[in-house]
Order: C-alpha cells, then sequence, then structure tokens
C-alpha cells in the first residue's frame, strides 16, 4: 500500500533533487513534492563556470536527471514557483500563486544568491553575476563578442571566469580588494600560485584594489572606477563578490539563522520537522566539532542522504570532509579538509609547485588539516585518511615525494 505521507523539498537545485532521489532509495513510497521558483528542471551549478561555460559540454549535461526521471519516480516537480511562507503548527507551506501545501517532513534546499555590489552603475546593462543557467548563456554571448572584460572578485567564480575568458582570446582584468585572490581560503602561500597562474596567462591583476563605481556610457557599463581614482575600460563587468545563503523563509518561519540555517549533524533544524541541506545549512560537523557553512558541490550532492534518513525518522550524521574542485587553463586541483582563517601554522608541498604539479598540507602541531593536491590525481582518499587520523606526522616524510602518503600514518 502506497504511504499518504507528504514530504515536501523547498529547492529545486542539486541538493533538492539528490533528496528527492535518496528518499525514494531509501524505500519512501509517499508523496514528494519538489519545489524550485526557476524554470529549469534541477542542474549542477559547476559547469556554469566550467565546462559549459568554456562550451566544452552540451546544455543538457548540466542536468541532475532525465527529463522523465520525476515522472518515473513519482516526484512532483514544481517548477517556477516560489514558496512565500512556513507555518510549523498546521505544517504547511504557502506559495506565490496563493495556494497552500501541507507537510509532514519539509527539506530547505533554498541554496544562496549572489552578493550585489554596492557602488553607482552597478545596475547597469552590461554588469553580470553568474548564479543560475540564464546567467552563464548570457556570459558565453558576452565571452562571444566581448575584448575586454573586468571581473570584480578574485574568488573562485571570479577566477574560473577569467580563465574561460583569457581561452576565448578576452582581454581581462581581475580587481581583488585582498592582496592575493583567494588568500583567505588558501593563505597566502597557495593564493600565490593562483596569482602567478592567471598573470603567465595574460590577465592583469589589480589586488588590494577597491572598485568604487561602474562607469557607464548610454546606461550601459564601460568601465570601472578604482578607489586610486584609475579607471579601467570594460565592454563587459563580470561580479563574483560572494554569495549570501537564501535564510528569509527560514527565518520568518522562526527557525534558527546564523550564517545559514543552523542545523545539527543529522541536517535537523530546530523544527524536529524541518531539515536543511547544501548551501544554505550550517551544519554541526562531528569530526571538526563546529558548526560550518560548505559553499560547495559536493556538500549540495552528499547532505541529502543524511537529510533525507533523518525525515524518516532514522539515525544519520553527516561528517563528510569538505571537498571542493576546480579546473583553470592547465590547473585542475581537489582540495579536501577545512582550516579557518589563521588556524594552521605551516604549510608543507610536496612535488614541484613551480610546474603546478604539487599536494599542499595544511597543518598545525604536525597534524594535517586539509590538502590540496594539484594536477595529481586519485589521492583524495588518503589525503582524508591522514587528516582522519589525526597523528602527528614527520614533516620532512609528508613533504617527500617518493613516500607513499597511505604508509604516513603508520609512522
Amino acid at each position: 500500500m502506497t504511504s499518504t505521507r507528504t514530504f515536501v523539498i523547498v529547492g529545486a537545485g542539486l541538493a533538492g533533487a539528490k533528496a528527492a532521489e535518496a528518499l525514494r532509495v531509501q524505500g519512501f513510497d509517499g508523496r514528494i513534492v519538489l519545489i524550485g521558483d526557476e524554470p529549469h528542471r534541477p542542474y549542477e551549478r559547476p559547469p556554469l563556470s566550467k565546462g559549459y561555460l568554456a562550451g566544452k559540454s552540451e546544455r543538457g549535461q548540466v542536468f541532475v536527471h532525465p527529463h522523465a526521471w520525476y515522472a518515473d519516480h513519482d516526484v512532483d516537480l514544481r517548477l517556477g514557483q516560489a514558496v512565500i511562507g512556513i507555518n510549523r503548527v498546521d505544517h504547511h507551506i504557502a506559495l506565490n500563486d496563493g495556494t497552500h501545501l501541507g507537510y509532514e517532513k519539509l527539506l530547505l534546499a533554498t541554496g544562496s544568491s549572489p552578493r550585489r555590489l554596492p557602488v553607482p552603475g552597478a545596475n547597469a546593462d552590461g554588469v553580470h553575476y553568474l548564479r543560475r543557467l540564464e546567467d552563464c548563456e548570457v556570459i558565453k554571448e558576452v565571452l562571444a563578442t566581448c575584448s575586454k572584460l573586468v571581473v570584480i572578485g578574485g574568488g573562485w567564480i571570479g577566477l574560473e571566469v577569467t580563465a574561460v575568458a583569457r581561452q576565448a582570446g578576452v582581454e581581462v582584468t581581475v580587481v581583488e580588494a585582498a592582496k592575493l585572490p583567494l588568500v583567505g581560503v588558501l593563505g597566502w602561500e597557495v593564493a600565490e600560485v593562483f596569482t602567478r597562474l592567471h598573470r603567465e596567462h595574460g590577465v592583469d591583476m589589480r589586488l588590494g584594489s577597491q572598485a568604487t563605481a561602474i562607469v557607464t556610457e548610454n546606461g550601459r557599463a564601460s568601465g570601472v572606477q578604482l578607489a586610486s581614482g584609475t579607471t579601467i575600460d570594460a565592454d563587459a563587468v563580470v561580479v563574483g563578490v560572494g554569495i549570501r545563503p537564501n535564510t528569509g523563509l527560514a527565518q520568518q518561519a522562526g527557525l534558527q539563522v546564523d550564517n545559514g540555517i543552523v542545523v545539527a549533524s543529522g541536517l535537523r533544524t530546530n523544527d524536529p520537522d524541518i531539515s536543511a541541506a547544501g548551501d544554505v545549512a550550517n551544519a554541526f560537523h562531528p569530526f571538526l566539532g563546529r558548526h560550518i557553512r560548505v559553499e560547495h558541490w559536493a556538500n549540495a550532492l552528499n547532505q541529502p542522504a543524511t537529510a533525507a534518513a533523518r525525515m524518516l525518522d532514522r539515525e544519520a550524521v553527516y561528517d563528510e570532509l569538505p571537498y571542493f574542485f576546480t579546473d583553470q587553463y592547465d590547473l585542475g586541483m581537489e582540495y579536501v579538509g577545512h582550516v579557518q582563517p589563521g588556524g594552521y601554522d605551516r604549510v608543507i608541498f610536496r612535488g614541484d609547485v613551480a610546474a603546478r604539479r604539487f599536494i599542499a598540507f595544511w597543518c598545525k602541531d604536525n597534524r594535517v588539516l586539509a590538502g590540496m593536491n594539484v594536477n595529481i590525481w586519485d589521492v583524495t582518499d588518503q589525503i582524508k585518511t591522514l587528516i582522519r587520523s589525526w597523528n602527528p606526522i614527520d614533516p620532512s616524510a609528508l613533504a617527500d615525494p617518493d613516500l607513499p602518503l597511505n604508509q604516513l600514518t603508520q609512522q
């Protein structure tokens, strides 16, 4: 007999789609309603700044499931709809079309939105943000027609767009407020690797620079003015200055919000019938011993299985180590682990940094907190083992490429 229970998932991105899949895999036979405010079925975001933006992959490859999957698995996929309220007492949500929908369990996978640049001219034509599929397709057209691009923000999105633009023959200037791109994430030792990478590919890196205005001509962006008074000419501007978790719905409902929706290690909120997953979830991590919010693909991919189990009232804990990756020019890398700013005392390199074929380890008291492999593959699991072992490791052994990683924890 089919269950009459209704589980609702708000947010039809990767996390929402994988939650619907996990519920079916874990045996839930009730009603699943997956609601998204975009017109597209769920898709993955990394290709938007990597393969799809560069024209190396087809549009159809970005989607999480084939179109027929949702009907085949009896998932009520509602696109182009927004949830505007949650009534936790009566267990129903309000939609922007005036209807209401009851739920037994609710998952918030509402994701995040780009931070807007708070300067004059920021709303002009020719100023672009990259978050949604339509954004990517507009920027693809821009890169095919413009000759000068200014990228404001030297984070992952900004640098990936920069790499694609340079490979398309576009002249690119990166404006970054920090002294090095990615320095807040990687520290100066590894951030310098990315600085050199982009400069070697002809990028004008304006570091320690603040954009104070978008210069316009006939309502369209024509340049970027810096705090120094310099103006950089541009045919278009891409802004990548971070994202904000979409917590408005949770906050309105009285859920605990602090840099995202606060959830326990099983991804439940302070309401036992509501969970959260993906970019929006600030989850307690049992190995790290603190709450963290991770804005990367792996969380959206992997957290939903835990959330689904908890929605089914089964014991489950999410303790995967944070993971992300990037592809820029000839540099491919994977990063696993978590280091708070200033939370390490040294970076140990194994391999050839100048040739961009190395592993970097962030360490404290000779314990590995995180590792990043650059153009070296199939070592992520070994790095995870080093992190989880929590054993002090001889720095010289860690730096020696002739010593297999899987032997270091046995010393």
